[in-house]
């Protein structure tokens, strides 16, 4: 196993930085959406896909898939828990698993037939930069692609709009105290279709799928939403950032034994988009 520089990316990401709970809880919830991107590049058996920033390793198993037993699927992420967590689904699907920096990664230039990263490239400091780097690794003609979900704004509380933006608000400024980030290093990844193209790859397309969930949740949409996002993302982190009866009224949505818990609320409908750029070296 390589071993990889220590860097801070935008969001001070290191080797030991682990997002492993909230990166099985999403794949496991936005999986019919992933594996219908992955469909979506037509891959065919006998190809090499690199997975950059593969995190636990759902996906090895959706693109191995794709390629078959003669093609060959390799995991790649910079933090020693991801890649801990990433070795069973690696295992099962026969795939390689690297730990490796995108910057300086571990492997041969022109080694691969694409490179599928997902919710990466906005971690970096230089997107066009990184892309770059990918791009010195896929064979002329291959193709990388990126991402990347929640270009739009997500849908929580259908039902009351101001909260909801209050609540998007407050999360924004709170990355900003956190990370010294202003609002162009936040929302800078939504040009995502320009930043292959600035990087250099050609022909490029892109398409959104929605993640589209409507009351009554599976196990796994509420399982994700209320750890990830209720308590993960959100909790005690927004009360400096909203009046308190507003922060009081999210506590009690986000509280599965309280009777306004929205996750079980008839009315509850939730949206994210899910975006896939693909351009060609």
């Amino acid at each position: 196993m390589t071993r990889p520089t220590t860097t801070f990316g935008l969001l001070g990401d290191t080797a030991t930085r682990d997002y492993a709970d909230k990166l099985r809880l999403f794949n496991a919830f936005a999986a019919p959406e992933l594996r219908q991107a992955v469909a979506s590049l037509a891959l065919t058996p006998g190809m090499r896909v690199l997975d950059a920033g593969c995190g636990t390793g759902e996906a090895l198993g959706w693109l191995a898939d794709e390629v078959g037993p003669t093609g060959t699927v390799i995991g790649m992420d910079l933090a020693t828990p991801h890649v801990r967590a990433a070795h069973g689904t690696a295992a099962e699907s026969r795939s390689l698993l690297l730990q490796g920096n995108i910057l300086a990664p571990p492997m041969a230039p022109a080694s691969v037939d694409l490179v599928w990263s997902v919710n990466v490239i906005n971690h970096l400091r230089s997107p066009v930069d990184g892309l770059q780097t990918l791009m010195a690794l896929v064979r002329d003609g291959g193709r990388v692609a990126l991402g990347q979900s929640s270009l739009l704004p997500d849908m929580y509380f259908a039902w009351d709009s101001r909260l909801e933006r209050l609540v998007n608000e407050a999360v924004r400024q709170y990355y900003r105290d956190r990370y010294q980030l202003d609002e162009r290093d936040l929302a800078s990844i939504r040009a995502i279709a320009g930043l292959l193209r600035q990087a250099g790859l050609r022909d490029v397309h892109v398409r959104t799928f929605m993640i589209e969930r409507l009351a009554p949740l599976r196990r796994e949409d509420e399982s994700y939403l209320l750890s990830a996002i209720f308590r993960g993302t959100w909790g005690t982190r927004l009360q400096p950032y909203l009046s308190s009866d507003d922060y009081e009224e999210v506590m009690r949505l986000c509280d599965p034994s309280h009777a306004d818990y929205a996750l079980r609320r008839d009315d509850f409908h939730f949206l994210q988009s899910f975006t896939l750029a693909v351009g060609v070296v």
